[in-house]
């Protein structure tokens, strides 16, 4: 696992705060824990930071150490674990984050890192409109549908954090621009499987499914995401 850092300086906020909302949910993630275990809600209230902001600032850690009454670095060590918090200024639309692991990687990772290059810029910058970033991961645990890639967007009134399968150079950069464009494409294989079942013909577990989307995409749509 590669080192993670905060952001520099310069590009750190003064101070950070919980809307008004947000707060309220706190409160009510916090009371799901038996008393002196708050330090439990950690990872949640990073998650709500992140999505409220669109990424974990150094004011948001010591924010969430206050509310937890946690050393700021022990949440300060959650946040650098994990990949799916991310430490600088991301897109303003999207931040995509490419599978890197070697199911991906025999399946197409590496052209679709290089599409990340020519459309958004360098790895871990934002692109010069602002609007797009990504990274490369590691294993996203879809290899059954690889390559793919995750993305987290703030688009059609209100974050989003959705898997992009079966995906190829063309299909991965037409998504890019939707998301560029302010759009929300649909989520979920983009070679019409239903889930990680094989492409063909099934010899297997056949069933045919009443619904048309399976319970990740069906959620996407209902929130905003082309059909």
């Amino acid at each position: 696992m590669s080192t993670r850092r905060l952001a520099a300086d310069r590009l750190q906020p003064d101070n950070f705060a919980f809307s008004s909302d947000n707060a309220e949910w706190v409160k009510t993630q916090i009371a799901k824990f038996p008393e002196g275990r708050q330090a439990s809600a950690v990872i949640p209230l990073l998650w709500r930071a992140q999505e409220q902001e669109g990424w974990v600032t150094r004011a948001a850690i010591e924010e969430i150490a206050r509310i937890l009454d946690m050393p700021t670095i022990r949440v300060l060590e959650v946040a650098t674990f994990y990949f799916m918090f991310q430490l600088a200024p991301t897109g303003s639309n999207a931040h995509i984050q490419v599978c890197g692991t070697t199911p991906c990687m025999l399946c197409g990772a590496e052209s679709l890192v290089a599409v990340c290059e020519k459309l958004i810029g360098p790895a871990h910058t934002v692109s010069t409109d602002g609007k797009l970033s990504w990274e490369e991961v590691e294993c996203l645990g879809a290899c059954a549908n690889a390559p793919m890639a995750q993305i987290d967007s703030w688009v059609k009134g209100g974050f989003h954090s959705d898997y992009y399968e079966d995906l190829d150079e063309a299909g991965f950069a037409k998504t890019i621009e939707a998301f560029r464009a302010g759009e929300y494409p649909k989520p979920g294989s983009q070679k019409g499987r239903f889930a990680s079942e094989p492409l063909g013909n099934q010899t297997s577990l056949i069933t045919d499914h009443a619904e048309p989307h399976n319970a990740a995409v069906a959620t996407a749509i209902a929130e905003g995401a082309s059909a």
